[in-house]
C-alpha cells in the first residue's frame, strides 16, 4: 500500500514560541517544587515569573483581551501575560495524572497571590478531592484575595466530593482564571456563575485549545456516549504493513510506552495460536497499566498471552463461549463482537479512551475497521513509519483497507520523532 493511500495535511506556518520551555521558565534558580505524589500536589517557593512576561514583551507574543494587556514601552513592563503563563503550569500540574483520573477529566490548580504562587494541586484520581482543593489547602490563609488558575470550570455541584465552588468562595479568592468551560451538562457554565454570582471576578478560555487537548477523550465520551477510539498501525518506508513497532518507542519516553500510560484500553487481535504474544507494560514513571482487551479470531480461536507486568488486567471479549483455562483472565460474552459492543462494553467500565493497535493481520479487523470508518467510530490515527523498506506482512488485506483509507484526511496533523521512527498522529 503506498504510504500516501491516506492524504495527511499540516499547516507549515511557523509559529513564535519562547526560547525555554515552562520547566525552564521556572528553572531551580527561582522556582523550587518539593514533589508530594501521595497527595496530589506540589509545595513551591513563591517566585515570580517575570522573566517569561519580558520575554513575551519583547517577542511581541502578547496579545489583547483578559490574556495580555502590554505597554508599548519595554523598559516599563505593564503586561497581564500571566495569566497564559499560569494556565500553562496548571496544564503541567494536570498532565501528572495521566492515565489515572478516568472516568474523571485532568484538571490543574494554581493559586497566585501578587505575583507569586501560593498553591498548586491537581486531581489524582475519581473519587479524590479536586485540584482547587489541594491548592487551597496548600495555600491556606493566602488564598483570600488571590487569583485561582484552573483548566476546567470548577464543578457546583454535589458528586463524590463537594463543589469546588463553594471551597473557592469560602476561601475568599478575589478572581478565578478558568481554562474551558465544562462540557458535562451538570456543569456546563454553571460553576462560572456561581463564582459570579458569589462577587467572583471570572475570565474564561485562556490557553483553550490546550486544556481541550489535554481532557479530549472526556470531552468526546461526555458529547458522543462513547470512548475516544485511536487506530495504530506500523508501516514500512515503501508503505506495507509491519508486526512490529520500531527500536526504542517501548523504552521510556517512547510514543509507545507514552500511548500505554495515556489510554485507559489497549484493544488487540492475538496473532495465529502458533506465534508467541506478550502483552507489554507501558515503561513510564507511575504509569498505570491500561486494560487489555482481547478479541477472539472469527473462529472463535484465542491465543493466551504472557503478561510482561503483573499489574496488568487482561480480557478476552467474544461471541462464543471459550474456554481459556488461564487464571486472572476474565471473559466476556457479547451479543455480537462488533466495534459498537465493544465500545458500549468499554463505557460500562468506565473507560474513556481505547487504542486499537491494530497488526499486520488486516483480514481479522476488517469488518471492525469499516464500522469504525462507516459510522464515524473512530476519532484519531497514529502511524509508525519505519526507516526500512519491507515486504508485506499482510498480502491482500491490504487492498480493501487502502480502498477506504484513500479518500480520509486527517486534522490537526502532528509529525515527530520517535527514536529511529517517524510518528504521524492527527484526527479523521
Amino acid at each position: 500500500m503506498a504510504l500516501n493511500s491516506i492524504s495527511f495535511v499540516w499547516d507549515a506556518t511557523p509559529k513564535l514560541t519562547p526560547p525555554t520551555t515552562l520547566n525552564d521558565v521556572h528553572s531551580p534558580s527561582i522556582y523550587h517544587r518539593h514533589h508530594n505524589d501521595k497527595h496530589g500536589l506540589y509545595n513551591c517557593s513563591r517566585s515570580r515569573v517575570s522573566s517569561s512576561v519580558e520575554w513575551m514583551v519583547k517577542s511581541g507574543s502578547c496579545r489583547g483581551g483578559h490574556s495580555a494587556r502590554c505597554s508599548n514601552v519595554i523598559q516599563d513592563i505593564h503586561c497581564d501575560v500571566d495569566d497564559e503563563v499560569y494556565m500553562r503550569r496548571s496544564l503541567e500540574i494536570a498532565r501528572k495524572a495521566i492515565g489515572h483520573t478516568s472516568p474523571n477529566p485532568m484538571v490543574g490548580c494554581v493559586i497566585v497571590k501578587n505575583g507569586e504562587i501560593v498553591g498548586e494541586g491537581f486531581h489524582p484520581k475519581a473519587g479524590q478531592p479536586h485540584a482547587e482543593v489541594f491548592a487551597l489547602r496548600e495555600a491556606g490563609k493566602l488564598a483570600e484575595n488571590a487569583t485561582a488558575y484552573v483548566t476546567l470550570e470548577p464543578c457546583n455541584h454535589y458528586g463524590r466530593t463537594p463543589p469546588c465552588t463553594e471551597a473557592l468562595i469560602k476561601a475568599k479568592v478575589r478572581r478565578v482564571v478558568v481554562g474551558m468551560v465544562d462540557p458535562n451538562p451538570i456543569v456546563a457554565s454553571k460553576g462560572v456563575q456561581r463564582l459570579r454570582d458569589a462577587g467572583i471576578d471570572v475570565t474564561v478560555s485562556i490557553e483553550e485549545d490546550s486544556c481541550k487537548k489535554l481532557n479530549e477523550a472526556y470531552i468526546h465520551q461526555i458529547l458522543t456516549g462513547k470512548p475516544l477510539l485511536t487506530l495504530r498501525y506500523t508501516l514500512s518506508l515503501n508503505g506495507c504493513f509491519q508486526d512490529l513497532i520500531g527500536k526504542g518507542v517501548a523504552d521510556a519516553g517512547g510514543y509507545y510506552s507514552q500511548l500505554l500510560q495515556e489510554y485507559n484500553a489497549v484493544l488487540i487481535s492475538p496473532p495465529s495460536s502458533s506465534e508467541e504474544f506478550e502483552i507489554p507494560a507501558s515503561k513510564e514513571h507511575g504509569a498505570k497499566q491500561p486494560l487489555w482487551i482481547i478479541l477472539t479470531n472469527p473462529d472463535g480461536s484465542i491465543t493466551v498471552p504472557r503478561i510482561a507486568d503483573a499489574t496488568t488486567k487482561v480480557v478476552i471479549l467474544t461471541d462464543k463461549e471459550v474456554v481459556v483455562g488461564e487464571s486472572g483472565i476474565e471473559t466476556v460474552v457479547l451479543d455480537q463482537l462488533n466495534l459498537g459492543n465493544i465500545l458500549d462494553y468499554c463505557q460500562s467500565q468506565g473507560l474513556n479512551s481505547v487504542l486499537w493497535d491494530v497488526r499486520a493481520n488486516l483480514g481479522v479487523h476488517e469488518e471492525l475497521i469499516k464500522e469504525g470508518i462507516d459510522q464515524k467510530l473512530l476519532q484519531k490515527v497514529v502511524v509508525e513509519v519505519l526507516p526500512q523498506w519491507s515486504e508485506s506482512q499482510s498480502g491482500s488485506s491490504e487492498t480493501w483497507f487502502k480502498s477506504m483509507a484513500e479518500n480520509l484526511k486527517l486534522k490537526n496533523l502532528q509529525p515527530k520523532m520517535s527514536g529511529e521512527s517517524v510518528l504521524l498522529e492527527g484526527n479523521l
